[in-house]
């Protein structure tokens, strides 16, 4: 039985090849991809060994059969998709940043199948057998009133088995618009804070928690872990990934692991990244690692360190999911950052 379920929408990705603007690809050849948040971390778990499954809705077609495919090939659990004959795979296009050009995503995702399938339509019961850990992002409840609520019934469903929750926030701004007029942070806050107190294992960046819980910005990480403590009291942790940079190509990207329990802050290693490949999926290889650190009962400064170490090398590797091999997560811990090559 799985020991980790993730749940949420995974798409077609269809990102430009190299660093090409989208009026240069198209028409052309766009590289195509599967990805999603909670996807990508299943895909990362289990390939770094752990017993994961994915939840969602897809339709009855044969992409849809080629996704459950790629999520197989890697190991990740399917047995719990639902196959619809409403609604349709979701959508994203990609264009790469470089140097002082940021990167761009267009979402094409509304009427996707696990936007409107409703949460009465899951087997919960069937889902969460077995189930220790039980993650979800903030991206689910962007897409759609109905995804919304299907979040909230399953953190529910969860917490009502003791299951413990992890949320990675993910605030996505082209994404909260199913409520107009209502502002996309507006509603985003709104529904955050009501899925929240069934979470126990907090993860975002510091301006997902501004964005999201109206929380009032600071860079001083201990405060900052301490207020949306104060919110939800139900969390045990506050992880943070840490991101800052001059260029697309370089950046800095590091973590921090806030346990309650003890009122401490544990901080991972700065890693200097000066060749990013693809950054999509950083943030949920990093969930992934911290989400595994766990299961492996791993002490909270070794979490946080193999988590960042996790982001980090996501920075490497083209497409959302995470090629990294506990091995290599764990030389990059030890320090051995250099990129030799090995023989």
């Amino acid at each position: 039985m799985s020991r980790v379920i993730t749940f949420g929408e995974i798409m077609l990705r269809l990102a430009t090849p190299g660093f090409a603007r989208f009026q240069q690809a198209m028409p052309g050849t766009l590289n195509a991809s599967f990805a999603g948040a909670e996807a990508s971390i299943a895909a990362s778990l289990a390939y770094l060994g752990i017993d994961a499954a994915f939840v969602t809705a897809l339709p009855k077609n044969a992409i849809a059969d080629a996704c459950i495919a790629d999520l197989r090939s890697l190991g990740v659990e399917t047995k719990n998709i639902l196959r619809t004959h409403e609604g349709r795979l979701g959508t994203y296009f990609l264009e790469h940043g470089a140097n002082q050009r940021g990167g761009n995503v267009i979402y094409d995702r509304d009427g996707s199948a696990v936007a409107i399938t409703p949460a009465s339509t899951y087997d919960w019961d069937a889902i969460l057998s077995g189930c220790e850990w039980f993650v979800i992002s903030g991206i689910t409840p962007a897409i759609s009133r109905n995804a919304a609520e299907v979040a909230l019934v399953a953190v529910q469903e969860a917490a009502r088995r003791q299951i413990k929750v992890v949320c990675d926030m993910n605030y996505r701004t082209k994404l909260w618009q199913w409520e107009p007029p209502i502002t996309a942070r507006d509603l985003a806050t709104r529904t955050m804070k009501s899925l929240l107190p069934f979470v126990q294992i907090f993860v975002g960046g510091i301006s997902d928690a501004t964005a999201m819980l109206g929380i009032e910005h600071s860079d001083d990480l201990h405060a900052l872990a301490k207020q949306i403590i104060t919110q939800f009291p139900n969390l045990t942790h506050a992880a943070f990934t840490l991101r800052d940079g001059s260029t697309s190509a370089a950046q800095c990207f590091s973590g921090a692991l806030y346990e309650v329990a003890t009122d401490t802050l544990h901080t991972a290693p700065r890693y200097t990244i000066t060749q990013i490949i693809d950054r999509l999926g950083a943030g949920d290889a990093f969930t992934a690692g911290l989400v595994f650190s766990f299961l492996q009962k791993s002490v909270p400064q070794t979490a946080i360190a193999f988590a960042t170490a996790a982001g980090c090398l996501a920075h490497s590797i083209e497409g959302d999911y995470n090629y990294s091999t506990r091995a290599e997560i764990e030389t990059l811990m030890q320090g051995d950052g250099g990129g030799r090559v090995s023989r």
